[in-house]
């Protein structure tokens, strides 16, 4: 969601008076709440995985009437079918799972010339002779004032000491997970200089959080699990750097413009690296790497454990 928020900035760049709409899951919202291109957040009334022909046909007969174009990002049959029922006279997106007459403009995917998943979203927006790849502008998710007090008031910050925000989980797998103690050494020597040190993470991370405080002395505050997602990225807006996996609050603290240090494990960051050019990208490149796999699979997950917390310390340290 958040690299999609280039493509919403490229469509207003184009044509400042149109208006955005998105039809996205409900967890979600929160984020498009956060970005100005926006005018309205649309939940999906179904979950990952679920067909549901009934509820995409009712929900596609309620749209109808309302939009010009529906671009499809995801490249699955079944997410053509609200905008086809919808009847939205331009329908674009990659042909995908062969969605010929579901989108009436539908384009065959160049992997070699759009090798990022931003720019795969961002040339949507243009017209299908356009030159690729296509400058793809930098997302940024406004936090306004009042959001960042209420953050301040409802979770009793101190505002005074400096904050590293720690993303230990990676819901893909343990192969985009930096080890614990790895994360636990940054936080002792961070608060070793007199910082405070952030947990984050939904709660899918909570044995690593968890870890993570007992390994520094249940210092950390730790809101893993603890928070709403608005919560969150709330809260990330207060921090001065952040340490994360590849991950979605990755992408959030991206956009957020924090100072981060991205650690990558069995993923690419050429193709979903943190879209902010100030970002420091931590890969050991290993020749079995990436390999995109949920765990290791020559079982010793070398490309994390050997990114060792000095190198993360060193690049906290570094000038942006």
């Amino acid at each position: 969601m958040v690299m999609a928020q280039s493509l919403f900035i490229a469509l207003k760049q184009q044509t400042p008076d149109c208006l955005i709409d998105v039809l996205a899951p409900a967890w979600s919202l929160p984020l498009l709440a956060r970005m100005p291109q926006v005018r309205q957040g649309i939940a999906m009334p179904l979950g990952h995985g679920q067909f549901g022909l009934g509820a995409r046909l009712r929900l596609g007969r309620q749209l109808r009437g309302r939009y010009d174009q529906a671009i499809v990002l995801p490249n699955s049959w079944k997410s053509a079918l609200v905008p086809f029922f919808a009847d939205i006279p331009l329908r674009t997106g990659y042909l995908g799972e062969l969605r010929w007459g579901l989108l009436n403009d539908a384009r065959r995917l160049d992997k070699k010339r759009l090798t990022m998943t931003v720019q795969r979203f961002v040339a949507l927006g243009l017209a299908g002779d356009a030159k690729l790849p296509p400058d793809c502008p930098i997302p940024q998710l406004a936090i306004g004032t009042e959001q960042r007090q209420q953050a301040r008031e409802k979770f009793s910050i101190d505002a005074v000491k400096k904050i590293l925000a720690l993303c230990p989980g990676a819901e893909y797998g343990p192969a985009k997970r930096w080890p614990a103690e790895h994360f636990a050494a940054v936080a002792n020597a961070k608060i070793g200089e007199g910082w405070q040190v952030w947990l984050f993470g939904s709660d899918k991370d909570r044995p690593v959080a968890d870890a993570i405080v007992e390994l520094t002395g249940g210092v950390c505050r730790n809101f893993v699990g603890e928070t709403t997602l608005a919560e969150a990225v709330d809260l990330l807006a207060l921090a001065d750097a952040v340490v994360s996996n590849d991950s979605g609050l990755m992408h959030v603290a991206a956009a957020l413009d924090k100072k981060i240090v991205a650690v990558y494990g069995s993923s690419d960051p050429g193709f979903t690296p943190p879209l902010n050019p100030a970002a420091q990208i931590l890969s050991l490149k290993l020749a079995c790497s990436p390999c995109f796999k949920r765990d290791c699979p020559f079982g010793h997950t070398r490309c994390l454990i050997e990114l060792g917390p000095e190198q993360v310390l060193a690049a906290l340290e570094a000038d942006r």
